[in-house]
């Protein structure tokens, strides 16, 4: 084979981490993007990705080489695992299924594979190390100050962060060094004044009382021959709440804490351990004077320790660490990314206001924080308050933050040009109101920082229609912002919780903009660890707020995310890690909530949000308002019967199937008895009510035709051509009317810009999603500007029906590729990077004709639908289609010639 027709991409998939390393046979060079370390996944997936300019190139085979050294990694000495060639078409989530890997050590390895064309060279090397898997292999014990220090802000929760330090020596020369830290609730790591990698807010928030996050990080370059030292520095986090006044909703687990341990491997095969002790020196008398995530951070630069976390700093007024408890959860190594600072923004204007205070306008509403430069007098206090939107009158809005304060001070040491950024808040924001600043800001002064997840955006999304265009932007800066370990509703106000119900579809949606398989993955760790002993599983996980309201649709979550995993990653550990959970809450609310008709009676929330009827009905009006639904509880309890019955085969579970499937079956007849008016309708005749039991398929066949209808008429003569849904029918609406013939009814639904819609938000000045339709007008205390669950299935109906990506089997290992043709949208191009390679799909039409570039990725196939009046009007690269090589045309559908194909790029072009 020649090496420059194939570049192999060799990828570490711990339970679907992001990290991986990239090699390339075409410049025959190793590029290491990233090294995990730390993992605690004793048998790690790994995958590949081939590219190549050939068409309809498929694995047939690989080999998988695994060592404890570089210069072992060779087919006759690798020491650990050698595969041996495995006849296999699975290029992504194929097991280690060596020796038992051992705690604190690096491997490394290499793939090559067989294909239907040739055989690859090896790949380049990539690498993985373990974390400390076994608890016996923490050395060190929790160290830390269990109690308030007279400075501490006790009634509004806001602690002073707490510093520790060590020194310690290397007296010989270092092979490799690695910290292992545990910082509760939140820390930053230095060793010798430096700060230890790029990551923030760290680590991932979980319920520490169920598993704590620890954190690997390579500190072998830091540590030459000679005396260093350690410093950490520890926010409170999710550790000591925010609002503890109602002890009964809040759960909070205490004052900040560290666990950590250095392991250092000598080149001459010694190794030393330095971990966390009553040797450790500590304070909470340092310049973060208070940190709260709601409400902001203090600082004081004039009480900075100069050199702190340096050797030969005087700590002798420093105090001596304490042994406190344990916080109680099992120790896992952080397998999601860790947040980042993604992107820097700068202002778009500073305004004077009369009161001699400055307004920063950064013209996009997002989460993160303002970091700022400033030179004046020292004890100069500057504060920095955060809003999304300002009054009329110009002046910050800051009702709909409710009690949370989303204000930053800093006091200057007056030493020349000082800058700072918060280190344990965030802030959802487009404005700062900027008080106590000496002199003029100057725009190049402030920058914005966007925090999030370090995950990768792998879709990109274009029309020919400007407004489609602007929510899909305002969709991404929504779903970026609320990225925070976990996914949360919204970044500003006192809140900022992961709510199950904003995802349940959300998700799926969001897994073609961001690489959140990993998160997502976290989050259903998260939901498992909260559902209690008999069943139950809350509305928020992890459950930092206490409800579980015993509802259908929030809980249902944990499978339809586990189902969206599935579906567009392929690895189906994924299923069998959730399904004993599901099952079991499945079981609980049958027990308790399913009456003698068949109805599942319990439901919290109803068709949360709906908009009211015109954004004037809403003006002041509180949008908490739950409208139980029994419809609504039935049809998705359906759904999950569903999806039980086929994942019970799926899994091993087939003993479960046929009962799933005989419940499912009742359900369906319960509710058809309940809820189906003669007149074609569904309950009270909402737009949700039929939208539901069309999209789960619970309509009788003879019925079907009406209530489709019904939707339609509501849709467009009822409501003008506007919807009507909150957020369970918003879930499924855009695919009903799609799969139902009239793609083109929800395209006037995305395009509209009056009351309700997407475009109504950016009309009324939106950057990002809001959480009401008239998030303008509504009361104040639940109308955050920046919320992602009324996207509903709006971006897969982007990606899916728009542009014509969807996974036909799960990993897109099969394609089906069939744009929408609808009147008004002429052009779509739009990329999706899979867990096979880059999907490509980019059309334009006239009145005459279509043309479609498409890429697949190899080793995999697609069936396409081009719009054509015969397969022979249809050609590819200028060549009729029936006569290129590797294109199969299987048959007309309607308007459609339908071909099958494998990899490759492809140029369509057909006569309308």
């Amino acid at each position: 084979m020649k090496l420059e027709r194939y570049i192999l991409t060799a990828l570490l998939m711990l339970c679907l981490t992001g990290a991986f390393a990239q090699v390339s046979l075409h410049n025959l060079r190793c590029e290491m993007l990233q090294d995990p370390l730390g993992i605690d996944v004793i048998q790690p997936k790994l995958s590949w990705e081939i590219n190549s300019a050939q068409r309809d190139v498929k694995q047939t085979a690989y080999q998988i080489l695994v060592a404890s050294s570089v210069d072992k990694l060779t087919e006759n000495d690798a020491d650990v695992w050698n595969s041996g060639k495995v006849k296999s078409t699975a290029s992504v989530y194929n097991q280690y299924a060596g020796p038992a890997l051992k705690s604190k050590s690096k491997y490394y390895w290499k793939v090559k594979v067989s294909t239907n064309k040739e055989e690859t060279d090896w790949s380049g090397v990539a690498s993985w190390s373990m974390g400390l898997l076994n608890y016996k292999d923490w050395e060190g014990r929790w160290i830390g100050f269990d109690r308030f220090f007279p400075w501490d802000n006790q009634a509004e929760g806001r602690l002073s962060a707490r510093y520790f330090r060590k020194e310690f020596s290397t007296n010989k020369t270092v092979a490799s060094a690695t910290a292992y830290i545990m910082g509760m609730g939140l820390y930053e790591l230095y060793i010798d004044g430096k700060k230890i990698g790029d990551q923030v807010l760290a680590p991932a928030p979980t319920d520490y009382t169920k598993n704590i996050k620890y954190n690997a990080l390579d500190i072998t370059a830091r540590l030459k021959q000679g005396r260093h030292a350690i410093g950490v520095i520890l926010g409170n986090g999710r550790f000591f709440a925010m609002r503890q006044a109602k002890a009964y909703k809040v759960k909070t687990f205490g004052f900040p804490k560290l666990l950590l341990q250095v392991v250092i491997k000598y080149t001459d095969g010694s190794t030393a351990s330095i971990k966390t002790d009553d040797t450790w020196k500590g304070t909470a008398d340092g310049p973060i004077l208070a940190n709260n995530e709601y409400d902001g951070e203090v600082y004081d630069a004039r009480k900075e320790f100069k050199g702190w976390s340096e050797s030969g700093f005087d700590e002798n007024k420093w105090l001596k660490a304490e042994y406190v408890q344990e916080p109680g959860g099992t120790y896992q190594a952080q397998m999601s990314e860790a947040m980042k600072v993604m992107k820097n923004i700068a202002p778009v204007a500073i305004t004077k206001r009369p009161n001699g205070k400055y307004i920063i306008d950064f013209g996009q509403n997002f989460a993160g924080w303002v970091k700022f430069k400033v030179k004046g007098t020292k004890g100069t206090s500057v504060s920095l308050r955060f809003a999304e939107s300002l009054e009329p009158n110009g002046e910050l809005f800051r009702t709909n933050l409710r009690d949370a304060k989303a204000t930053d001070t800093y006091i200057l040491k007056g030493e020349g040009t000082e800058t700072w950024a918060p280190r344990f808040t965030y802030q959802g924001f487009r404005y700062v109101e900027l008080s106590g600043y000496p002199g003029i800001p100057q725009k190049g002064d402030f920058t914005g920082c966007l925090v999030y997840d370090d995950m990768k955006t792998v879709g990109t999304f274009e029309s020919s229609n400007s407004l489609i265009n602007q929510i899909f932007k305002n969709s991404w800066w929504g779903i970026a912002s609320n990225y925070k370990g976990m996914p949360v509703d919204c970044p500003q106000r006192n809140e900022r919780q992961p709510w199950l119900g904003d995802r349940t579809v959300g998700a799926y949606g969001e897994s073609f903009l961001f690489d959140n398989t990993a998160l997502y993955k976290k989050w259903l760790d998260d939901i498992r660890y909260a559902q209690k002993e008999d069943g139950a599983i809350p509305d928020v996980a992890p459950a930092f707020w206490r409800y579980y309201s015993d509802n259908v649709t929030w809980p249902a979550t944990l499978l339809f995310v586990a189902d969206m995993l599935y579906k567009q990653t392929g690895d189906i550990s994924v299923l069998h890690k959730n399904y004993p959970a599901v099952k079991k809450w499945m079981t609980y609310m049958k027990d308790r909530y399913m009456n003698s008709e068949g109805i599942m009676t319990k439901d919290s929330y109803g068709d949360w949000c709906a908009p009211p009827v015109t954004a004037e009905d809403g003006k002041g009006v509180n949008a908490d308002q739950k409208h139980p639904s029994a419809l609504i509880a039935t049809a998705y309890y359906y759904q999950l019967s569903i999806m039980m019955a086929h994942y019970s085969t799926v899994t091993g579970n087939g003993g479960d199937s046929a009962g799933y499937a005989a419940l499912a079956s009742e359900l369906k007849k319960a509710f058809n008895r309940k809820f189906y008016n003669a007149q074609g309708y569904y309950g009270d005749n909402k737009l949700t009510d039929n939208l539901l039991p069309v999209y789960f398929g619970m309509v009788e066949e003879q019925h079907k035709e009406k209530v489709v209808k019904q939707i339609c008429y509501i849709i467009e003569e009822k409501n003008n051509g506007h919807l009507s849904t909150g957020v369970q029918g918003t879930n499924f609406l855009m695919r009903t009317l799609t799969d139902n013939g009239r793609s083109d009814l929800a395209y006037r639904i995305a395009s509209q810009k009056t009351y309700p819609s997407w475009g109504y938000m950016i009309e009324n000045g939106a950057t990002t999603i809001w959480e009401l339709w008239n998030g303008n007008t509504a009361a104040p205390k639940m109308n955050s500007q920046n919320h992602v669950m009324m996207l509903g299935d709006l971006l897969i109906w982007y990606y899916e029906n728009l542009a014509g990506i969807k996974a036909s089997a799960p990993g897109f290992k099969e394609i089906v590729m069939k744009p929408e043709m609808i009147k008004g949208l002429d052009a779509v191009n739009a990329e999706y990077n899979s867990v096979h390679g880059l999907i490509k799909s980019s059309w334009t039409k006239s009145a005459t004709d279509f043309k479609w570039n498409i890429t697949i990725p190899a080793n995999t196939m697609a069936r396409i639908s081009i719009p054509a009046k015969s397969a022979g009007q249809v050609k590819e690269g200028g060549r009729k289609a029936t006569d290129v090589k590797g294109l199969k045309f299987i048959q007309m559908e309607h308007d459609r010639a339908v071909f099958e194909m494998g990899s490759g790029e492809y140029s369509f072009a057909a006569e309308l």
